[in-house]
């Protein structure tokens, strides 16, 4: 009998033993929970990049759960799914996997100012949580995927300065909560949608530094909630829309460098009470600068110069800008 619960106890000091040496060789992420979906469509992104000369992807290994990887966000809600990607100015180089359209969790990309290239892959169009996107300060190519109607929560889209061309897809324009358009510094050559007018919720958008041709669109004036438009350096033609001077949540207005004409309507200080930047250099305007621009109290900048303006510089404007003309004269135009 003796024997026996000798036995015993040597049976079970033996088995863990064993136990630990086995899980001792186990990676740490093997021991937790995991969703393999996920964690794949990481493993997926991060083979997708060729350069990582500050470490950022260092920590992307087995040896931590990918949810404490760096720049990976995960849900409290919904443990161990991936809910935000945030690498954005780690001078990664390389592509965007199209494996990210996996990560069905995901709310929000922030992959800016680093050297991405090739297309954004059409499979970003399955994230139908996707509330941001901003991949801003890239040189991705190709066109703007168009199945991005998908997308129906996304507010924010920021796709300014990459190598984009071709149309903008018609199918952005159902985007009901979308309140930033950033467009610009691509080579887009398209003309302004008439679409942008139903983007009820829009507060900014930037079409500058496109190339876009063609007028810009009357629908534009629905947007009443619209506080930054630049339009600026493009080949656009015709008359800024009236309706677009009577938006008073307006403060920064930039159609700088194009082919437009018209004068400017003499109320507009009186309407654009918010106002605190306005660039028209460029251009081929004519008549008077409207006087009421001195009610416009928190006009910060303005530029009016090289076009076909005629008569006297408002005095009242040397309330706002001194005795100095300059603010007719410098011409540089912000992005």
């Amino acid at each position: 009998m003796a024997s026996s619960r000798w036995l015993l106890v040597l049976y079970s000091t033996i088995l863990m033993w064993w136990w630990c040496y086995c899980f001792s060789n186990i990676p740490a992420a093997c021991l937790v929970q995991v969703n393999e979906t996920d964690r794949l469509a990481l493993v997926a992104f991060k083979t997708a990049i060729d350069r990582d000369p500050y470490g950022a992807l260092s920590s992307w290994n087995d040896s931590m759960h990918y949810c404490d990887w760096e720049g990976v966000l995960c849900s409290r809600r919904h443990p161990h799914r991936v809910t935000e990607l945030n690498l954005s100015s780690r001078h990664l180089v390389g592509s965007l996997s199209p494996h990210i359209g996996n990560l069905s969790f995901l709310k929000s990309i922030y992959l800016q100012d680093n050297i991405f290239h090739g297309p954004i892959p059409q499979e970003i169009g399955r994230l139908f949580r996707l509330q941001t996107i901003q991949l801003n300060n890239n040189s991705f190519g190709g066109g703007i995927p168009n199945n991005l109607s998908r997308c129906s929560n996304l507010k924010i889209l920021y796709l300014i300065d990459n190598n984009l061309t071709g149309n903008i897809p018609a199918d952005l324009g159902s985007l009901e909560k979308l309140t930033t358009l950033g467009l610009g510094k691509n080579q887009l050559s398209s003309t302004i949608p008439p679409w942008v007018g139903n983007l009820s919720s829009l507060l900014s958008v930037s079409f500058g530094y496109c190339n876009m041709h063609g007028e810009i669109p009357q629908e534009i004036a629905r947007l009443r909630s619209l506080k930054f438009i630049q339009l600026s350096v493009n080949n656009l033609s015709g008359r800024i829309p009236s309706g677009l001077f009577n938006i008073s949540t307006i403060n920064f207005l930039a159609v700088a460098y194009n082919q437009l004409r018209g004068s400017i309507p003499p109320y507009i200080g009186s309407t654009l009470t918010n106002i605190k930047s306005v660039f028209l250099i460029g251009n081929s305007f004519t008549g008077t600068i409207p006087t009421s621009l001195s009610n416009a109290t928190g006009l910060l900048e303005i530029n009016f110069s090289i076009n076909d303006f005629t008569g006297p510089m408002p005095k009242d404007l040397g309330k706002l800008f001194g005795s100095s003309s300059d603010w007719l004269c410098h011409e540089s135009v912000p992005g």
